[in-house]
């Protein structure tokens, strides 16, 4: 069955084009070009989102924030704002992608493939596997290379909100909501703190939980290359 594509992308002729090319490309597609009619859209129902962000009615950020609070479907914003900053907010309410426009049709596509892809990523007995890291969040078994490792349910949690959404930037607020009791323990800085000694604890495959500066941190799906 062909993974769906919503489109939310109010520009008729781009989004006719959009559409063609994904189409053409073996993907199923909706489109909708209006920000309201995309609050309600059933976004778990696709695979990914390709999400405008000047809109007529809800702005494109704003429909970003409303799915992360209950969705981790991947969203990859198409915009024709450059600014370092609206990348970085973009990133921080959770997008895993950022093109801006213009572009060629052939990159978008090999942007949504790249997204859909995930060659490294593995399902073996219920767990999944990056590289040499396995974790099974069901039974809250970490392995790295066949061997157990010890986690407090802290770091457990931290490793497994990552590996939810591998490869994307999660924001620091984000993991601490996860994962850290807020009334007891729930700083941005508190989290640093388990970051590190979850690093330590995976041993080489510590360098896959990789600093995203400004934002938070990201799971690698395989070892970074020396």
């Amino acid at each position: 069955m062909a993974d769906r594509i919503l489109i939310v992308e109010d520009d008729a002729a781009l989004g006719a084009q959009i559409v063609e090319h994904l189409q053409g490309a073996g993907f199923e597609t909706e489109w909708i070009d209006d920000g309201d009619a995309a609050r309600g859209a059933p976004v778990d129902e696709f695979q990914l989102v390709v999400l405008d962000l000047m809109l007529p009615g809800t702005y494109g950020m704003d429909l970003l924030k409303r799915w992360r609070e209950g969705s981790d479907v991947p969203v990859l914003i198409l915009s024709a704002r450059q600014d370092t900053s609206d990348k970085v907010r973009a990133l921080k309410l959770g997008a895993d992608d950022y093109v801006t426009k213009p572009f060629w049709p052939e990159e978008l596509v090999a942007r949504v493939r790249a997204r859909l892809r995930r060659p490294d990523i593995r399902r073996e007995g219920g767990a999944l596997a990056f590289g040499p890291l396995e974790l099974d969040e069901a039974g809250r078994e970490v392995r790295v290379e066949g061997a157990p490792v010890e986690l407090t349910r802290v770091e457990f949690d931290v490793l497994a909100a990552l590996a939810r959404r591998p490869g994307s930037a999660m924001t620091r607020a984000a993991l601490v909501d996860a994962a850290l009791d807020p009334e007891r323990m729930g700083s941005e800085r508190t989290l640093d703190v388990h970051v590190s000694r979850l690093r330590k604890k995976l041993g080489p495959a510590g360098a896959q939980i990789a600093t995203v500066w400004g934002i938070g941190y990201k799971l690698l799906e395989a070892p970074p290359e020396e």
